[in-house]
């Protein structure tokens, strides 16, 4: 081989040397990006007997309670693909007619639908078919409960069941209540049989007591005055907080697949912690110095 020809072939090689020295590092720098959302609470209306849209909330009279009420998202939200939000309606009987003297809730059953981006209300008020919830009207003390999740709060025990309601231990149940309707005019029959009369029988002759004489009170001084406490009025206006704003459901399907890697379009570099930049910068650092061993001695062929 002549010394022109070396020559050339050194000077490619501590070319070709540096070229795969900067292309790793330069590579590294290039990270992957990935776009996706996340499902935000949503504002529900509801409505009874088809009358106006609202989102208000507290405690109403059981007399007014829905038979059937029709639930929709609010106008002018963004609901994104795939979000859902779920919405309940549940009956109970309980102790009285309000929330202070309810006592212990009995789950008795409940309905739930889920509203999506297509329950969203349209601005313009366009009238169409709405999602409907239906649970019977207890005829005695009790509570009807709109809320936003597909919890049964039965005091069960395992997925999809919550604690019930129970006014003394501060048990407010159920969570995220939109609306709640209490009431009624009697105590409820739960089933409880009744102790059996007593027997007359023979009263037993008496002795005659022996007559007493009354205490005498010294002179000067008043009897005790029995002290009495007047039986307090429970207070109606303390009641669990209500609101229209509900979460999501907390899994949500993907509205498509992932996309898996192939061959014609492979993964960009990972960068950051997990990226192996330090095994990379080794690697090239050996490569540039090989490379430049390759030019001196393709310089030193050069001049001899």
């Amino acid at each position: 081989m002549s010394r022109s020809h070396q020559s050339r072939t050194l000077t490619v090689l501590a070319a070709t040397a540096f070229a795969a020295a900067v292309v790793p590092v330069l590579g590294a720098g290039t990270a992957s990006a990935t776009t996706g959302g996340s499902c935000q609470s949503a504002t529900v209306q509801y409505r009874i007997d088809g009358g106006e849209w609202t989102s208000q909330g507290g405690f109403h009279s059981l007399a007014s309670a829905p038979g059937t009420v029709e639930v929709r998202l609010a106008p002018a939200q963004n609901v994104g693909e795939g979000c859902k939000y779920p919405v309940s309606l549940a009956e109970y009987t309980t102790e009285g007619p309000n929330w202070n003297t309810s006592g212990r809730q009995t789950f008795i059953e409940k309905d739930t639908v889920y509203l999506t981006s297509a329950d969203v209300a349209d601005a313009g008020g366009a009238e169409r078919t709405w999602q409907k919830l239906s649970v019977k009207t207890p005829d005695c003390y009790g509570q009807i409960d709109l809320y936003g999740d597909d919890i049964a709060y039965d005091g069960q025990e395992g997925e999809g069941h919550g604690p019930a309601p129970y006014q003394p231990d501060g048990v407010v149940t159920p969570y995220h209540l939109i609306a709640a309707w209490n009431g009624g005019d009697k105590a409820c029959d739960n089933g409880a049989s009744e102790p059996p009369a007593p027997t007359p029988s023979e009263p037993a002759p008496s002795t005659p007591a022996t007559p007493t004489a009354p205490p005498t009170t010294p002179e000067g001084s008043e009897p005790p005055v029995e002290e009495s406490t007047p039986p307090t009025t429970p207070d109606t206006s303390t009641t669990p907080p209500t609101t229209p704003d509900v979460p999501p459901a907390e899994s949500t399907p993907p509205t498509s697949p992932e996309p898996s890697p192939s061959e014609s379009t492979p993964p960009l570099a990972e960068t950051g912690a997990g990226a192996p930049v330090g095994t990379i910068a080794g690697v090239a650092a050996a490569v540039v110095a090989l490379g430049a061993g390759a030019l001196f001695l393709s310089r030193r062929a050069r001049r001899s």
